[in-house]
Formats: C-alpha cells, structure tokens, sequence
C-alpha cells in the first residue's frame, strides 16, 4: 500500500512587499497619528473611515490601466452566475474614496466637508528598498470651497503638524505653486491643440529634480544620454518653444516679489497663468497674515511633482536636513507630504465640478525622519513584571498586579513555566522590564515584598565594583502596603537618569 504523502507545511514567510511591525513601531505610529489627528482636529476637520475596498469602477481614470483593472491595484472580481461580477479592489489612495463618500452622501454633509482620514493604503507595484506594498497615509481635504483660502489653510496646517510631531522650524519647509501657472507656459509655448506635446512637455517637466535644467533643454529639444549610456529622444522643440518652460522652473528668486515677476515673464500674456500668480500671491498675503513666513512656507515655481493631476495649487513638504544614503552620501531626506487642488475628482460622479483641496502626509516617511534626527526609537520600556514564587498564591500575585494597573502603572504577572526563578528574570530582561515585584512565602508570612530594580542592576552588574555594589542595592524590601508607592519611585528614578 502506497505511504500517503504528507502535505508540505506553509513557509513562514511574509508576503513580498509587505512586512510585520512590532511593539514600539507600532505605538510610535500610533502616537504619531494621534498627535496628527488632533492638529487637523484644530483645525476644524471631522474624521472619516471610509471601507478599504473600493469598486474599480470608483477608483475609474487613476488605475495605471483601464484595460487591467488589477495592474496598480490589489483587485479581484466577484463571483456570480454569469461571470460578470463587479471588480473591487484595495484602496491605493485616501482620496479616490473620498470623491465617492462625497458624491454619495452630499445632500446629508454640509458644504464645505472638511474631512481627514488616516490609515493603510495598497498599491501593487514592485517593491524595493524601503518602497513597500502596504503603507500608511494620513489626509485631509477641503471639498466645496473654490477659495484659495482653503489652499492656505491647507499648508498653515501641514507646517503645524510637521512642528506638532518633531520636526522643528529649519528642518522643514513647504513649497508651494499652482498648475494654472504652468497652463499659462504651455499657452505661451504656442502648442496649440496639440495635447500629445503638451503631455511630454509635462512629463518632461517631471524629471527636473532629476535631471536638471540642463537635463531639461535636452530632454524639451532633441534629447540626452542617461546615466547609462541610453539615448532619450526628445520632444524635439524648438529653443524659443522651450524658453517658457525654462523660465518657468528657474524662476524662484531671493524674494517673492521676483518670483512672482519671473513667473509673469515665462506665462506672457496667458490668462490662466497670470490667475494662477495671483493665486499664488494671495495664498502667500494670507499665509503670512497667520504668520507663516518664508522659513516655513514659500512660493516655489520647482515643486512639479503631482502638476498633472492637480488644477490649481499644489503643495510639498519636504525635509531640508542631511542624511546618509546607504553608500554614505550626504543628501537631504526630502518630501514627506504632498496635495494640491484637485476640482475635478468629484465630477465623474456627479457630473457637476466640485472644487476640493487636500494634503497628504506619509506616515512612514516621517517616522524614519524622526528616528534619523534621534526624537523617536529606542527600546521602549516594558511591563513591571510580578514574579511567581508559588503556583498555589497565583491569587496575591493577581491582586498585586491589579493594584498596578489601577494605579496606571504598566504590569503584568508571569504566566510562562514559575518552576525556574531564572527564567522569570530573562523574561522580564526580554520584555525590557524596568522591575521585578517578588513574594516568596518568607516575604508573605513577614508581610513585606522584594522590589527589584532591573535598570539599575544592569548598571551596577556591568561596571562597578563590589563595594560600590554594597553601596548601591538594585533590590529593596518594602511592607505589602508600599507596593505602588516604591514602584512609583523607582520609576521615577529610571526616567531621571534616561
């Protein structure tokens, strides 16, 4: 008779692209969504759980490809009996849902809805380096406020909560500009209807932080050799077609006012750029009433980033101090948040424009800005730990333990194997426990308990000498009554000298 093969065990893996955050990533995260949400909070804006599925057809025009609709997406199709099941897929973005919460429930929300959401987004795309599948964002958005008030506040906002969760004023600076400015460049450029042109002169303009001016003549003309030795070919314009667009991603100067008189130089005589420049001075007049000046917020013509999706404004936060690359290169840490106006997300549902602003902020990002800067990370302090000394008293053990957690106090008591002490000790050491509470039956009959404090003892057991040891007990004997009263102190104690 054959041996029946056993089935292979599942391989302990996790899923590429994606990863697992443990104890303290995951309470500095969720510190940091809480510091976030009550500046937006401040500000007036309401939260929003929206589902994490959406229907593909929802999420329409932003899917990499309409043809494939789970290419970009995590997406699936419902089963039903003809096979022609509704597509739905993980939400990629916070934005997309909003436009649908919006168009759904509009005659129930007041106008304007001012909304923030934060939580997991999915995108399926190749991972890589710090690039995962799976990420947090954290938006808000202005829906039904046409205003570039609304845009200002927007920024006002991203430049408190970036000082809110520790990046200080110095090591941040928000840049803004406006799509409408650069409409103004490609009218000037003289393309006429030609849209094709018009989106390679977008994407073109897109690499600027990559390539350069220089880059960019070469890429707007008849092209350039990559860093590879590869030829791009170029849109093929002429050196006065591409003049406004070079004007236009040179033009930030040492103040405003020549900013702004650069800029009206590369729009010419367009309509729609110079509404953009005076859009750009009024969010600038507004800003700096609230008291934001140019070392938090400034007009700058180079944030290109995001211009082909937004309609008005757009904005970028971005991190001025220096890391080191994994090869060792100094180079700035960069963009944490990015928004803009986006009027025209709402109208594929309704049919009628609907002007909306927003920000998003990456949560990860700015995490490991402040483990870079040293404001966050470390090891965080465990629970106190109340040691088993007698499988039959689990009771006192339990009554101790409560007597801490009702006074605030983090504990818990050891639930693994009592018969070894020593492993009760490696597992508070494990948990990175601050103390050890011990009642033996010696301790209960005298009405006292050992309280042992683990960080010193860690000290005193690395450098100092016998004496000194004598001098200087990591473990105190204390009346059952003064439990909470000594683990207080201790802890006290501990955070003065951390």
């Amino acid at each position: 008779m054959a041996k029946v093969k056993k089935a292979p065990r599942p391989k302990a893996v996790t899923p590429k692209g994606f990863r697992d955050y443990f104890g303290t990533e995951v309470t500095e995260r969720t510190e940091m969504l809480h510091q976030i949400a009550g500046v937006y909070h401040r500000y007036g804006f309401d939260a929003l759980e929206s589902a994490a599925v959406e229907t593909v057809e929802a999420l329409g025009k932003f899917l990499p490809d309409v043809d494939r609709p789970n290419e970009g997406v995590f997406a699936w199709q419902e089963a039903d009996d003809d096979g022609q099941g509704d597509w739905m897929a993980l939400r990629y973005d916070l934005t997309a849902p909003l436009a649908r919460v919006y168009a759904q429930h509009r005659n129930d929300l007041p106008t304007p809805y001012r909304r923030y959401a934060m939580g997991p987004v999915w995108r399926n795309e190749k991972p890589g380096p710090g690039r995962y599948r799976q990420f947090y964002q954290c938006d808000a958005d202005t829906v039904g406020a046409a205003s570039v008030a609304a845009d200002a506040e927007i920024c006002a906002m991203l430049s408190d909560t970036l000082e809110t969760v520790g990046i200080p004023r110095g090591d941040y600076l928000v840049r803004v500009n406006n799509r409408k400015v650069l409409n103004g460049v490609l009218e000037a450029m003289g393309l006429g209807d030609d849209q094709a042109a018009k989106d390679n002169v977008l994407r073109t303009i897109d690499k600027f932080d990559k390539v350069g001016e220089s880059g960019v003549r070469e890429l707007l003309g008849k092209g350039r050799l990559d860093a590879s030795g590869a030829y791009i070919d170029g849109v093929g314009l002429s050196d006065d077609q591409a003049a406004p667009v070079l004007a236009f991603l040179t033009s930030k100067a040492a103040d405003a006012a020549k900013t702004f008189a650069n800029l009206r130089d590369a729009v010419g005589g367009s309509a729609v750029g110079a509404e953009g420049i005076a859009e750009l001075e009024q969010i600038g007049d507004l800003l700096a009433a609230g008291g934001y000046g140019a070392d938090r917020i400034e007009i700058d013509p180079s944030v290109v980033r995001g211009l082909g999706y937004y309609t008005g404004p757009v904005f970028e936060a971005e991190l001025t101090f220096e890391i080191f690359d994994e090869k060792g290169r100094k180079r700035q840490f960069g963009s944490v948040s990015g928004g803009g106006r986006y009027d025209d997300l709402v109208k594929r549902f309704t049919g009628q424009a609907v002007p909306a602003t927003g920000v998003s902020i990456g949560v990860d990002r700015l995490l490991a800005a402040l483990r870079e800067k040293g404001r966050i990370g470390g090891t965080e302090a465990g629970p106190v730990v109340v040691t088993v000394m007698d499988k039959a008293r689990m009771a006192d053990y339990q009554e101790m333990v409560a007597e801490l957690r009702n006074a605030g106090i983090r504990a818990e008591v050891y639930l693994g194997n009592p018969k070894n002490f020593g492993n009760q000790l490696k597992y508070a050491d494990k948990r990175n426990s601050p103390i050890a509470v011990i009642e033996g039956g010696d301790e209960k009959e005298k009405g006292v308990i050992q309280i042992k404090d683990l960080i010193l003892g860690a000290k005193i057991a690395e450098s100092a000498t016998l004496e000194e040891w004598k001098e200087r007990p990591s473990q105190f004997e204390v009346g059952r009554g003064d439990l909470v009263a000594k683990v207080r102190e201790i802890l006290a104690s501990q955070e003065g000298q951390s």
